[in-house]
């Protein structure tokens, strides 16, 4: 993806150059931090610490202010917009979470109208705290082989525009925790069509757009305003984030007043500098970097053909058109014993027992993030592991099964939501105060507004917000799961049965 625009510059790191060169002079250090370069480590910490504390500084000559950049963070800042195809983009020391935060809040005012994907993180929802927005929220669709959630259709997009053309944004989550996705063009076309901005949480596809078999970036695609965790899929540190704009809809003033609020004033530099170096990475050698990743993933795929023991998503690779989504990411992989001898968090448990460990269970698949960090090596343990698993856990059923496909055939979301706003609390309120709540059946609750966020998991998805009113389509879904032993967490639901409801 990244532009010729600078050939020679994309070759520097210069935040991280000017951070070294300080170092360099052997400085005293008679400014904050309070370790003094490292200086005040016990000597059990030297090991991990010493060198990452000795570029650990803060807004001193030469090393310019994250929040007024006028040197070398914006100059690294600059490159970081050629790289990924930006206008302007902003480094984040505080993971996507502040980027969504700050995208919400930017294009919406207390009372606004903001068409939101069901499944969003959950600093989506706090920045629609911040912001004071009425949430209209668009279900996903649900892949029908997996059971796993996936994305909006561009249909419930303009049958929301209809019923809301107030509104003034689309959030869209995309990729999923999975690397599923869809193509965003439809999207931002319809969104700018009529005068509205497309807003998209990319936080697990910081490497789309470097390579012809990852998706397109979304930037690429026509959003407006694009929060990548460059931490999740390359090489930036735990918390190492971006905020990508582009056009001439986001207000950009408004971007950086917010993150002037929302980040620290005490920004980490070792942070800064590994976007730096992860922005350098993919603006040099993007391309053939992401190559060997991808290779090393097709063989993992082909190892778990032969073993035949493994079902995984997405099963093709380059993906063919599912129902469900459009686009993968080929780093995913989510495997289950497609005997069900073993459940996904006895798979997980036996992997973690030899040192493998996984992103995350859903209860149905365990989910594995290669990135092209990943070495042969770590290829080699994790099949080697699976391949044990195979010949050390007996099948304890004949033939293998299908995927397994979603439990529920009835329409359980509702897929428009009516507006919902949240207060700092998290309590629902329309212009007044919505405290009391009490707890009823799910029958009585029908028609009545949500007092609880009912998250069954898997998939992870919230059937009801707060305020929601809970209809009887809902009610029956949520009964069904729980008759099929499904976890469910926000709420109660799970032990007791009742649902809160305001009174």
């Amino acid at each position: 993806m990244s532009s010729n625009y600078n050939s020679e510059k994309q070759f520097k790191a210069p935040l991280y150059e000017a951070m070294v060169a300080h170092q360099a002079k052997n400085p005293v250090s008679l400014h904050v931090p309070g370790h003094k370069s490292g200086q005040g480590l016990l000597d059990e910490g030297v090991p991990f610490f010493e060198h990452i504390m000795s570029i650990d500084f803060t807004e001193i000559t030469g090393l310019d202010d994250l929040h007024h950049a006028e040197g070398v963070i914006m100059e690294a800042e600059q490159l970081a917009a050629a790289c990924f195809g930006a206008e302007e983009s902003h480094f984040l020391i505080g993971g996507s979470t502040v980027g969504n935060i700050a995208m919400i809040s930017a294009v919406c005012e207390r009372g606004d109208v903001i068409l939101v994907q069901r499944n969003v993180h959950k600093s989506v929802i706090h920045g629609l705290m911040l912001a004071g927005a009425r949430a209209v929220f668009i279900s996903p669709s649900i892949d029908p082989q997996t059971g796993v959630a996936t994305n909006v259709h561009i249909e419930a997009v303009k049958q929301a525009l209809q019923q809301y053309p107030e509104a003034n944004a689309l959030f869209l989550t995309n990729p999923n925790y999975y690397g599923m996705g869809v193509n965003l063009t439809p999207f931002a076309e319809l969104m700018h069509a009529q005068g509205k901005m497309l807003l998209v949480d990319e936080a697990h596809g910081a490497h789309y757009g470097f390579h012809p078999e990852v998706p397109a970036s979304a930037l690429s695609q026509g959003a407006d305003a694009v929060v990548q965790s460059t931490h999740k899929m390359l090489t930036a540190m735990t918390m190492g984030a971006m905020l990508h704009l582009k056009g001439p809809r986001m207000n950009r003033e408004a971007i950086r007043r917010l993150l002037g609020m929302l980040q620290s004033s005490s920004p980490s530099y070792p942070i800064m500098a590994s976007l730096d170096l992860a922005r350098k990475r993919m603006h040099t050698e993007g391309e053939a970097w992401l190559s060997g990743g991808i290779t090393l993933v097709k063989e993992f795929r082909s190892l778990l053909d032969e073993m035949n023991r493994f079902h995984y998503f997405p099963k093709e690779f380059p993906l063919s058109r599912s129902e469900g989504y459009e686009t993968a990411d080929p780093f995913k992989v989510a495997i289950c014993d497609a005997t069900q001898t073993l459940s996904a968090a006895e798979l997980k448990e036996r992997l973690e027992e030899q040192g493998i460990y996984v992103e995350m269970t859903d209860g149905r698949h365990v989910l594995l993030v290669f990135t092209p960090a990943t070495s042969r090596a770590d290829l080699e343990r994790v099949t080697g592991v699976l391949s044990n698993i195979c010949l050390d856990v007996p099948v304890q059923k004949k033939e293998l099964h299908a995927p397994i496909s979603n439990i529920l055939k009835l329409p359980y979301y509702t897929q428009i939501s009516s507006p919902i706003v949240f207060d700092l609390r998290g309590i629902s309120r329309e212009g007044r105060e919505v405290e009391a709540y009490r707890q009823v059946s799910v029958e009585d609750a029908v028609g009545k507004r949500s007092a609880d966020m009912v998250i069954p998991y898997p998939p992870g998805i919230p059937y009801l917000y707060p305020g929601e009113v809970i209809k009887d389509t809902v009610a029956e879904a949520l009964l069904q799961l729980a008759a099929n032993g499904i976890k469910f967490q926000g709420t109660e639901f799970g032990q007791t049965h009742k649902l809160k409801i305001y009174t």
